[in-house]
């Protein structure tokens, strides 16, 4: 045990909420002590963040900048009734850079590894190696938790690093092949080129349970890599996860079932895109309030964040309405159709969905049409989510 160590603000978790606010107030706030809490012996895990340019507004850009490995200018969908290439950028970000940034930023004194948080208290964080972390404010960014109160489908996958034998001939990511077959709900292929002879592949379902079978899913991705005449000669990196898809439930419940600090971020928050669980765009937009905000205490920080994520869930509505139709309206083999319909709409009316930022009018469109759903089922779903 060694003495107990003093900060203005301690993050409990150093993922991608965490270490983005971290980054923030160390660009914004540099007068700030923040201590950065990771149970791992580096910070992200092991994972590939994305984000359509659009995600990010351009006044944030700088934060995730010195953190994008590969981008790309546009994006293919491919789906049964068609093919569509979009104009929009495509970034990606590799757990490993995110580390390096974090090491590179964030002083060595403020970076504390390798112990899982045993408990949170005010203005206290104790460790199973038996240090405590003592803070004027301690902000909860641990990831996941207590999804009981909420209604939830689940976005799991299996990824890939293929090391081709010859090129892939890709100059772009294909986000979503649905072409491929329909296997435990919606089912798509997506693949990210990181060089002429590396591609990440990722095999996802959006399903109702949560079990991952991570052994078929490398089956299925050497078997898509056979059907593109990708040789694989090896295979560089895995990755693999089960996302919430949230859709209903009660927010002040799953609110309440935390013990301990209100200052949440993440997924721990809810803060997440509902329909794609996508959570960097919010995480980029929780670490610039808190960066910019006015006086940095346990009791600005709760009021602040607890407000920010009931406002997102409310606000979330349209999109909560779009998942319960894929989940529980539509055929699990016809839930692509959700997201046909969605693709073959008008390019910045897609930008603005990624982003979560729909209008009236772009809800309007994207429920007209013939319904990718049973209409019987459709309607008594729209009515809820009205």
């Amino acid at each position: 045990m060694t003495a107990a160590k003093q900060f203005d603000l301690a993050i409990a978790g150093g993922g991608l909420a965490g270490g983005l606010i971290a980054l923030a107030l160390r660009e914004r706030r540099p007068e700030l002590s923040v201590a950065l809490i990771e149970a791992d012996d580096h910070f992200g895990g092991n994972h590939v963040w994305s984000f359509f340019e659009s995600d990010i507004a351009a006044e944030h850009q700088w934060l995730v900048e010195p953190l994008i490995s590969f981008q790309w200018d546009s994006y293919d969908v491919r789906f049964p009734k068609y093919d569509r290439t979009l104009n929009t950028g495509y970034r990606s970000i590799l757990s490993e850079n995110f580390d390096r940034i974090i090491s590179q930023k964030i002083p060595k004194k403020n970076r504390i590894t390798g112990s899982k948080i045993e408990t949170i208290s005010a203005g206290k964080i104790e460790l199973a190696n038996g240090d405590n972390i003592h803070a004027t404010a301690i902000l909860d960014a641990r990831g996941g938790g207590d999804f009981s109160a909420l209604k939830f489908g689940w976005q799991k996958f299996a990824g890939q690093v293929l090391r081709l034998n010859k090129p892939h001939g890709l100059d772009r990511p294909i986000i979503k092949d649905a072409t491929v077959e329909q296997i435990d709900g919606y089912r798509f292929v997506y693949s990210l080129p990181f060089s002429a002879t590396e591609i990440f592949v990722e095999d996802t379902y959006y399903s109702n349970g949560g079990d991952l079978d991570i052994e078929a899913s490398h089956r299925r991705i050497a078997e898509y890599a056979e059907t593109q005449s990708w040789e694989i000669a090896d295979i560089s990196r895995n990755e693999a996860g089960c996302l919430p898809v949230l859709y209903g439930g009660d927010f002040d419940a799953f609110w309440a079932s935390y013990d301990g600090i209100e200052a949440r971020a993440g997924a721990r928050a809810a803060l997440i895109h509902p329909v794609t669980s996508y959570s960097l765009p919010m995480a980029v937009r929780t670490a610039m309030m808190v960066a910019d905000i006015a006086e940095l205490t346990q009791g600005s920080l709760d009021e602040m964040l607890r407000e920010y994520a009931a406002k997102h869930w409310e606000g979330c509505k349209f999109y909560h309405m779009l998942c319960a139709m894929m989940f529980e309206a539509g055929k699990p083999e016809k839930r692509y159709k959700t997201l046909e319909h969605t693709y073959g709409k008008d390019e910045n009316l897609i930008a603005r969905f990624y982003a979560g930022t729909t209008t009236k009018l772009d809800q309007a469109a994207l429920l007209s049409g013939r319904p990718p759903v049973p209409i019987t089922k459709a309607l008594p779903i729209m009515m809820k989510y009205r």
